[in-house]
């Protein structure tokens, strides 16, 4: 795939993902029931519906690119590995927010070629903004309605801005943060902390716990392609579709690659694991 051919499907993706915004957020508004998946997760029509969305629409501009989606069929891995690039969706991301009605939630669509995501587009449907990149164009973001501006990461600075899950903060997180000279903390949810560390409105984002592959995937690229990383704690970067559980090991998040972020780690790489 060419870089033009990324840059028009960038354009098109992040289309579909405001559509799907868009149908959130009419749930959103008018209310709306919660059920639970086997493992007490919650569910709303909201995240169906999205997924409904992005999957019509996928198929239609890349009729030959398989999908995976939280909340569509998950191969077993013996057809998952065969893969060479496919779409990786996560239809509402944060949907404990959207059920608290804090606005903390995105759509998330990555595109993943050989275990790397090479296009991302992350759509925050109640802030109408859209932060997309893919490999080799750039970073972007997009209020809905204005003109697409250029993103890129900071250096790193004192005090540090960080981001915690607002849902899912434990131990290991606090022990982390403590380390830091007195950081600016900010707890918020869904995949809406990447695009922060990306657009160069934060610095930093441990997450010690359990997350899916699609969760990353989308604001995992819009990251990397601002000038940023995410690594597990070993400091390589995170592989999609490369081992049959789909979920991700602890990692980080930064913006700044010169800064030294091993040694916040030292006595507690056993210890978040």
């Amino acid at each position: 795939m060419t870089m033009e051919d990324r840059q028009q499907l960038l354009t098109a993706v992040a289309t579909i993902a405001e559509n799907a915004g868009q149908r959130i957020m009419e749930i959103y508004e008018d209310g709306f029931e919660v059920w639970h998946k086997v493992d007490d997760s919650p569910l709303t029509a909201a995240d169906q519906a999205s997924h409904q969305v992005i999957a019509q629409a996928l198929s239609q501009i890349t009729p030959n690119i398989p999908l995976l989606s939280e909340e569509g069929r998950i191969p077993d891995f013996s057809e998952r590995r065969q893969w060479q690039r496919y779409w990786l969706i996560d239809p509402l991301d944060g949907t404990k927010e959207f059920i608290n009605r804090n606005g903390e939630f995105t759509v998330n669509i990555a595109l993943i070629e050989a275990g790397a995501p090479v296009l991302g587009v992350v759509y925050a449907p109640a802030r109408s903004t859209n932060w997309y990149a893919a490999a080799g164009v750039g970073a972007f973001r997009r209020v809905v309605g204005q003109a697409e501006q250029p993103i890129a990461t900071r250096a790193a600075a004192q005090p540090m801005v960080v981001l915690a899950s607002r849902s899912h903060r434990n131990d290991a997180v606090n022990a982390l943060l403590d380390r830091l000279e007195t950081p600016e903390v900010l707890g918020i949810g869904s995949s809406l902390k990447f695009c922060l560390v990306a657009d160069g409105s934060a610095d930093f984002y441990p997450r010690f716990g359990p997350t899916s592959e699609w969760d990353t995937a989308a604001a995992h690229c819009v990251v990397e392609q601002a000038g940023g990383a995410v690594v597990n704690l070993d400091f390589e970067p995170l592989r999609y579709n490369s081992k049959e559980s789909l979920l991700n090991p602890d990692f980080l998040v930064f913006g700044d690659p010169h800064h030294d972020w091993s040694t916040l780690l030292e006595g507690l790489h056993g210890e978040s694991r």
